[in-house]
């Protein structure tokens, strides 16, 4: 039987309270449930005059952000809107059916004047964090490091092309101290410091649009200026720690800082997790002298088709040299400023070689093998890469890193921003990182209601 409704109902009034129209498995009660958002107001205690027009409450400012970044609305704006029509988000944020709403540039304008240069997103995240830890949510005895690319809010076209001084690398003073010694202990004169300071500049495309940003080339079809977001996840998938950087800082760079953090908040795991851009000598030894076993996976040789692969090339750790595949030795020559130390063959020898096409294309007739002074720790990573241990270590980080990205970019709204700025976008991956542990956090801890 066809039935119509009375639109009548429409205008009907009812008593009814706010929290009844709330579901009792909505995920904003389980994250009021989970959190007690009152230890905001000891954050920002210093940041608020004495003397004025009261303030819009600094927590409502907080919950307005976790309501964005947690379900992944695109803007403020949009979020306020959300928030106006919204019971559920009403709710969490405390406010009534008839509670004024605030403009959508209320946080912006805090943002601006009060917490622009603060660690308050930062301590937020933390606080999070320590909670989920307290509650025995955190698993850090392996973690997984990675970073994924957020456009920019840029256009790709605008730029300007400059020179720039080359990053300085984390590990760089550590890296000079045994060039030296190694140097010496080879019987070679130490660097002067000049010649590791010496200026190394590189051109880059600035945007103008917003010149904290880095371009990004990945292939032929993206080409943009992007942000990077690098994290460490644990092995349950929370995000113990993160860094924000230009879109071109490589992803090596930061692994280093961003360990130092984790250990300083979390504590020093067991093992670290990585893909192969994190495979580097420097890695490796600061990895292993620090009492971490490395989860790092195989990497292809890179040597051109048709010549001798590296491996073929034998090393011989007690007299220093290596073995050609010819049987000649190559000798210790020097160590140079990259931390390299170079074996040469003998000309006179190569030049009637009959394996020297498929050796080197020098016109000297000379090879050269190039071995790191933190090689030892390399070859430690790829042995260490065939322990049933690792591999299992390793086989997780698709699982905790790679789902972390791939949630925050789906469901959160990271794929690309509309801030501009690197403490904007610092800001941005803090908080939607916090808002992703407090929802899982939220979540597994939540008890739903018992039946009257």
């Amino acid at each position: 039987m066809l039935s119509k409704n009375n639109p009548i109902q429409r205008n009907q009034i009812e008593m009814i309270a706010l929290d009844q129209l709330v579901p009792e498995n909505h995920l904003v009660r389980k994250m009021e449930a989970a959190m007690d958002f009152s230890f905001i107001y000891d954050l920002v205690e210093g940041l608020y005059a004495e003397v004025g027009r009261p303030s819009i409450d600094p927590i409502i400012l907080i919950k307005l952000t976790f309501i964005q970044y947690a379900f992944g609305i695109r803007s403020m704006r949009k979020t306020i809107e959300e928030v106006e029509t919204n019971m559920a988000y009403r709710w969490f944020l405390g406010y009534g059916f008839h509670d004024k709403v605030p403009h959508f540039s209320t946080f912006g304008k805090n943002y601006e004047r009060r917490f622009k240069d603060t660690d308050l997103f930062e301590q937020i995240f933390y606080r999070i964090l320590k909670i989920a830890a307290e509650k025995k949510l955190i698993s850090a005895e392996h973690v997984f490091v990675d970073s994924t690319h957020v456009k920019a809010s840029a256009n790709k076209r605008k730029f300007e092309k400059k020179m720039v001084r080359k990053e300085t690398r984390a590990y760089q003073e550590r890296l000079q101290e045994e060039i030296n010694q190694d140097r010496e202990d080879h019987g070679k004169k130490p660097f002067p410091p000049d010649k590791f300071d010496k200026e190394e500049t590189k051109e880059i495309k600035e945007s103008t649009t917003d010149p904290d940003s880095g371009y990004y080339v990945k292939d032929e079809r993206t080409k943009q200026f992007a942000y990077s977001f690098h994290a460490a996840a644990d092995r349950k998938g929370f995000v113990i720690g993160t860094m924000v950087t230009p879109g071109n800082t490589h992803d090596s760079q930061i692994l280093e800082p961003l360990m130092e953090k984790v250990i300083e908040k979390v504590g020093k795991p067991k093992a670290v997790g990585a893909d192969g851009a994190y495979k580097t000598p420097a890695i490796a030894s600061y990895l292993m002298e620090n009492g971490m076993t490395p989860a790092l996976p195989y990497t292809r040789p890179r040597t051109k088709e048709g010549f001798f692969r590296k491996h073929d090339y034998v090393y011989d750790e007690h007299f220093d040299c290596y073995l050609c595949p010819a049987g000649e030795v190559l000798n210790y020559s020097t160590t140079n400023k990259e931390g390299y130390r170079e074996y040469r063959s003998p000309k006179q020898v190569c030049t009637s070689c009959p394996f020297l096409a498929k050796c080197t294309k020098s016109r000297n007739h000379q090879k050269v093998v190039t071995r790191h002074i933190w090689q030892k720790y390399m070859e430690e990573a790829d042995h260490l890469r065939h322990h049933e241990e690792v591999k299992a270590i390793y086989a997780e980080r698709k699982e905790t890193i790679e789902r972390v990205f791939a949630d925050a970019k789906e469901k959160h709204g990271m794929r690309w921003t509309t801030l501009r700025g690197l403490k904007k976008l610092s800001m941005q991956a803090m908080l939607t990182f916090a808002a992703m542990n407090l929802k899982k956090m939220a979540s597994w801890t939540w008890r739903e209601p018992e039946m009257a």
